[in-house]
């Protein structure tokens, strides 16, 4: 199969279902686990959808053609316009939302807080807020170990972005941005409908974005007078202090912190919490966690928690919008149309990952899978910037945590994949109980 320009405009559109879009869009929404493997069975590996907001939808679950469109040219694969659906909460200047010269802006501005030396200055930091997150956790006691993970990365971001987390205004956040995030994925057709934001639920998720976006105007104010400014080494010290032409306006810097607290800490938690529902009912793997841990052997608990990323993906797919027509395979895709490579369809495909169904970190030792068949973090120009901030995190935590305690499940049974916004979190939080070791 290849991707190209098309020579022949009159190809035909991928095949999907002829469902209503209001109907596809539940469905996708909520019910995704359940639904993809049905529609790779009955439309292959390239399936037309009709999904609200952007109606006109190409998912992509094979291997070679996702390779290419990463590949391809960031003028005609636009990822910012392939995330619109998040703009109302991230806002138009995140990094997450922006394409071609304003992405590189902002990605160039954003990098230095994830090199390797600002890494190697996070470690003692993540594994100091783990001990005391872990040092609260109740023994022989089922507890929902999602919840958990949730606090500490959120902590851990805060202090990446803020530096100290401190005071009634940050504690005030802490709060609020787990109210802002804490929504379904039907809540998500109220962030593009101001009808329905004057109701309900949707009325207050409005306001509490509200309420989230003052903290962060107070908080930026705050911090352009402090007279220790030019001395501070976290994200928004670093980015009021960029030179010239490059300085951010509040707006500018309100969607870049809001983008890395909320992306900063929702994916390495969902996948922690995954990690230790798998480990919880497999005693082996558990046991070899626990040894690698005591060694000191970071690749293997790296592995855990790559393996939990690929058997558990925490965001279904990735999106592109295309400006240009695009054959994909024998397919015409017209521009406007948006291109998502399926990151469950290719983690669940047996030709890339033997036995997709079990988990096992040691496929990720060695060799590891088929490079490309593995990207919770996106490829290509738009990887996650923060992908080896999100894995050295979940590495740490697991490190601190198995040196601690043994983990066990409350039921052998594993728990109902639950969508939560966009991401596809345990049902039941990750229900473990732990005991010291």
């Amino acid at each position: 199969m290849a991707l190209r320009t098309p020579v022949r405009a009159h190809s035909a559109l991928p095949p999907g279902p002829r469902l209503p879009l209001a109907v596809q869009t539940v469905l996708f929404g909520a019910f995704r686990n359940s639904l993809l493997p049905l529609l790779r069975r009955r439309y292959g590996d390239v399936v037309r959808l009709k999904l609200y907001p952007e109606r006109s939808v190409v998912l992509v679950g094979d291997l070679d053609l996702v390779r290419e469109i990463f590949a391809g040219p960031v003028e005609t694969f636009h990822a910012g316009e392939g995330n619109m659906v998040l703009k109302p909460m991230l806002g138009e200047h995140s990094v997450l939302l922006t394409d071609e010269e304003e992405h590189r802006r902002a990605r160039k501005l954003l990098m230095p807080a994830f090199n390797g030396a600002a890494m190697r200055g996070y470690r003692d930091m993540v594994a100091e807020l783990t001990v005391a997150e872990l040092e609260r956790w109740p023994q022989g006691r089922a507890f929902r170990v999602h919840d958990r993970m949730r606090a500490l990365t959120l902590e851990v971001i805060l202090r990446v972005v803020f530096g100290v987390t401190d005071g009634p205004r940050l504690a005030e956040l802490r709060v609020a941005l787990e109210q802002v995030i804490d929504i379904s994925a039907l809540d998500l057709f109220g962030w593009h409908s101001p009808a329905l934001q004057k109701f309900g639920p949707w009325r207050r998720n409005r306001e509490r974005q509200e309420r989230v976006d003052q903290l962060l105007y107070a908080e930026i104010a705050e911090r352009r007078a402090a007279p220790d400014l030019a001395e501070r080494t976290d994200v928004l010290s670093r980015l009021l202090t960029v030179p010239g032409d490059d300085q951010l306006s509040d707006l500018e810097l309100r969607d870049q912190l809001i983008t890395l607290l909320l992306a900063g800490h929702e994916t390495t938690a969902t996948a922690l919490a995954w990690a230790l529902h798998e480990l919880a009912r497999d005693p082996v793997t558990a046991a070899a966690a626990a040894r690698a841990a005591d060694e000191g052997d970071e690749k293997y608990l790296e592995a855990v928690a790559k393996e939990a990323m690929r058997l558990r993906p925490i965001i279904s797919e990735v999106s592109r919008k295309l400006t240009k027509d695009v054959q994909v395979g024998p397919y015409t895709v017209p521009a406007g149309y948006m291109v998502l490579p399926s990151i469950s369809m290719i983690h669940a495909d047996s030709e890339h990952h033997p036995s997709p169904e079990v988990f096992d970190p040691t496929r990720f030792l060695g060799s590891g899978p088929p490079t490309g068949s593995w990207f919770p973090f996106g490829g290509g120009a738009r990887r996650c910037l923060g992908a080896g901030f999100s894995l050295l995190e979940a590495t740490i935590v697991l490190r601190e945590l198995f040196t601690r305690y043994r983990v066990s499940a409350p039921s052998p049974r594993p728990e109902r994949v639950k969508t939560r916004h966009i991401t596809l979190v345990p049902g039941d939080g990750a229900r473990i109980l732990v005991h010291r070791r």
